[in-house]
């Protein structure tokens, strides 16, 4: 089910780095020479990366690209979408047949092996500065060797002379993109579960690693959250299932009200982190509370990773995952308004991606304005 709220349009200065949220309480400028774009800068496309019988969603491969058709619609009518594929053409013929031609204008095909879809955790991250755009590439290890990654962690090394962009070699770092958060102002919301687990960065310490996420990131105001997962997650507890920075000092995080789900204490704990947080100003944030989903399970009983945080920011809209679960479904897209009243709130049907243990936000890369020039 999409739901569609509508609300006035953002106004952008891209000359001065500065970005203003249409009735927003304040300006937000980015107050570094270089730092991390925060999701609602202005984008210049979005990357997924389309999934195929080699990868694991082989089983259910007619049901999940029925998914991806879906989201490939809701980006390329608004922004630009780049496909990476080992078989564009392929793909290419099934856009054209299943989407209109206002959606199919607006794509972009790239040809290259890959192992999975997750265009989150593999794709670029981009630093945005009055120089130009950086494409930092890290290393992408399938979550800490869980699986196969090889071709994925070489997308970009393909992709780049197509993108426009100083390319950045930070292939010494394990980093992926589900795992940061950024406000455009220096400020990083991670988890510690993820950054500082031995299967990602063990040579380095969370001192050492703040300084090396400073450097290259452009931040300086370090959030860590202690608590906080979600069953059957695979990536140890990514930020953007379960807590996303917003515009003017606002969080949105998932919210649990049942203390018999196995989730209630460790997410009430998380809430109590996020409620003693306070920007480099000494203000708390504005906290958003996103509802729980009912548990989904697979045909094997195992509990799936439904999250109502892992949605997407494009130019004026949010894309948000949806389970079948109106009453929630409508509750997700009320909240997330509150998160971006600049933005509209636009439902896009997750069930099938859930299967393979992501969402929405996982799915897809945002790439920032003269990237996909």
């Amino acid at each position: 089910m999409a739901l569609h709220f509508t609300h006035s349009s953002t106004q952008n200065d891209f000359n001065t780095l500065v970005f203003i949220q249409s009735g927003a309480s304040e300006d937000i400028a980015l107050l570094h020479h270089r730092t991390l774009a925060p999701e609602w800068y202005p984008q210049s496309g979005v990357q997924l990366t389309w999934p195929h019988a080699e990868t694991d969603w082989a089983y259910m491969l007619e049901e999940v690209t029925a998914c991806y058709l879906r989201l490939a619609y809701e980006i390329a009518i608004r922004e630009p979408l780049l496909i990476v594929a080992p078989d564009t053409e392929s793909v290419r013929k099934l856009l054209e047949e299943k989407l209109p031609q206002r959606a199919t204008q607006n794509i972009r095909y790239f040809s290259c092996p890959t192992n999975d879809t997750w265009a989150r955790d593999h794709a670029f991250l981009t630093v945005v500065s009055q120089e130009g755009n950086e494409l930092l590439d890290f290393t992408f290890n399938g979550w800490g060797g869980k699986f196969e990654a090889s071709l994925d962690n070489a997308i970009n090394a393909r992709l780049k002379d197509t993108l426009h962009g100083k390319y950045v070699d930070c292939l010494d770092f394990i980093l992926e993109g589900g795992s940061v958060e950024t406000d455009g102002k220096g400020t990083l919301l991670t988890t510690a579960e993820c950054l500082l687990n031995p299967n990602r960065n063990p040579q380095f310490d969370r001192a050492h690693i703040e300084v090396l996420l400073g450097e290259r990131l452009g931040l300086h105001h370090f959030l860590w959250l202690e608590h906080g997962y979600l069953a059957g997650d695979d990536t140890d507890s990514h930020v953007d299932t379960l807590a996303r920075i917003c515009p003017n000092d606002t969080i949105a995080y998932v919210k649990c009200t049942d203390p018999n789900d196995e989730h209630y204490q460790e997410l009430s704990l998380m809430e109590q982190e996020l409620q003693a947080f306070r920007t480099p100003q000494g203000a708390p944030y504005r906290l958003v509370a996103l509802p729980w989903p009912d548990a989904v399970y697979d045909e094997d009983g195992e509990r799936l990773p439904a999250t109502y945080a892992n949605y997407l920011v494009l130019n004026g809209v949010v894309l948000y995952p949806t389970y079948n679960q109106p009453h929630h479904d409508e509750e997700a897209a009320h909240a997330l308004s509150q998160a971006f009243p600049s933005h509209d709130i636009v439902g896009v049907d997750c069930q099938a991606l859930i299967r393979q243990h992501g969402s929405l936000h996982c799915a897809t890369m945002q790439y920032p304005r003269g990237v996909m020039a």
